[in-house]
């Protein structure tokens, strides 16, 4: 239990809070994947620019996290957690009433700002308030709520072969969190540490110090490769399902299948990690995540898709849960939040690079199985990455 807390700890409302919090994200997130086919006719968007408005929430997202896990640290997991969840619900109602490009590019960075406060200190309390036996379980049970939103937002949105309308999707998205932020200032207990100030004079020097500069490098390498093949499959599964012939519901079909096994291998890898270690299953994973793409870069029926995009989701989706249990434990607790926010920022180049790449390669004339297929290195390098994570990194004990 954190020193200092300003209410007693209730782990299961914690996690009950968090997870919440996390689904709202993975609605919103994925509402961008769902809402494309209709809104980019719509708004008369090209390729290209569809690559950069998916990234521009993942831009945001990058800069929230900074700032959130620094000030996290400093004022408050509470506070902090409650100023990013109204942000985003607040922008995702913006990006319901965009009527260009330029003002939905804003509207997603401005949400993402919201999502990035929200990240590093999901991880922090997840850390915080659970035994070192079962770290991977809580972070991994918080962060379900991901792939759970995602799903909900695919079934949602549509009924029977009817697309709900796109707006409506956002509106739903950014309605949810503004009622949930109240419940955040009212139930949700303080875990922070006791501040140091003298944290804030070393906390660059701090996550490169005492031998942890290779292993933060390492963990950026893995997240970035990780969130790039991530919110590729997230923004452009859909559309790129679609591309193959298919309709825009069953590409709607694809995004729930990757996001409902994503829960699955959460949960399993999550579990494994607290029993065996993070070694074998965060390399296993990515190695798995190889085979994943190829398959899907060759599926030609409906069934084949499904059960790549399934497998595609336990192990990129469900592993970088497992990652974000593994990132905090290299960090002492002065500056866990602003660490994980870091590995967090750091990584989002690689969420923000993914949608870009799959419109510029679209652009460029690549058919959506050379554009699955040029995912591999990606997952083979992050395999190599996280092995050399586990072999050179020293875990901090509090």
């Amino acid at each position: 239990m954190a020193v200092g807390a300003a209410k007693p700890i209730n782990p299961m409302l914690v996690v009950a809070i968090c997870f919440s919090i996390a689904a709202l994200e993975g609605y919103d997130i994925q509402a961008f994947g769902i809402a494309a086919p209709q809104f980019a006719p719509q708004l008369k968007l090209d390729p290209a620019q569809m690559g950069w408005a998916g990234s521009a929430a993942m831009i945001g997202l990058m800069l929230g996290a900074f700032v959130g896990g620094w000030a996290a640290d400093r004022v408050g997991r509470r506070p902090v957690l409650a100023a990013s969840v109204a942000a985003f619900g607040l922008f995702s109602v913006l990006t319901a009433f965009s009527q260009s490009f330029e003002v939905l590019t804003l509207s997603r960075l401005l949400t993402g700002i919201g999502f990035g406060g929200a990240m590093p200190n999901l991880i922090a309390i997840a850390t915080e308030i659970a035994p070192p036996n079962r770290r991977a379980a809580t972070t991994t049970s918080m962060f379900c709520g991901l792939p759970a939103g995602g799903s909900l937002v695919a079934l949602i949105a549509h009924q029977g072969d009817q697309m709900m309308d796109w707006r409506t999707i956002f509106l739903i998205g950014g309605a949810l969190p503004l009622l949930l932020t109240p419940v955040i200032l009212w139930l949700m207990p303080e875990t922070r540490p006791a501040h140091d100030p003298a944290a804030d004079r070393r906390l660059l020097a701090g996550v490169f110090a005492k031998g942890r500069a290779v292993p933060t490098l390492l963990i950026w390498v893995v997240f970035g490769l990780d969130l790039l093949v991530t919110y590729l499959l997230l923004n452009w599964l859909p559309t790129l399902v679609v591309a193959k012939g298919f309709t825009p519901a069953e590409g709607a079909t694809a995004s729930l299948w990757f996001n409902g096994f994503s829960i699955i291998g959460a949960l399993v890898l999550g579990w494994l990690a607290d029993r065996v270690g993070f070694r074998w299953p965060a390399t296993l994973m990515f190695l798995v995540l190889a085979g994943a793409m190829y398959g899907l870069a060759h599926a030609v029926g409906l069934s084949s898709i499904l059960t790549w995009a399934g497998l595609a989701g336990f192990v990129v989706v469900g592993g970088l849960y497992v990652l974000y249990a593994l990132a905090p434990i290299y960090y002492p607790a002065p500056i866990r939040a602003a660490g994980a926010g870091a590995a967090i920022a750091v990584g989002r180049l690689g969420s923000i690079a993914g949608p870009i790449i799959a419109g510029q390669l679209r652009e460029a004339g690549y058919s959506p199985g050379e554009v699955f297929a040029a995912m591999i290195p990606a997952a083979l390098i992050a395999a190599a990455a996280v092995w050399g994570l586990m072999t050179v990194g020293k875990p901090v004990e509090d």
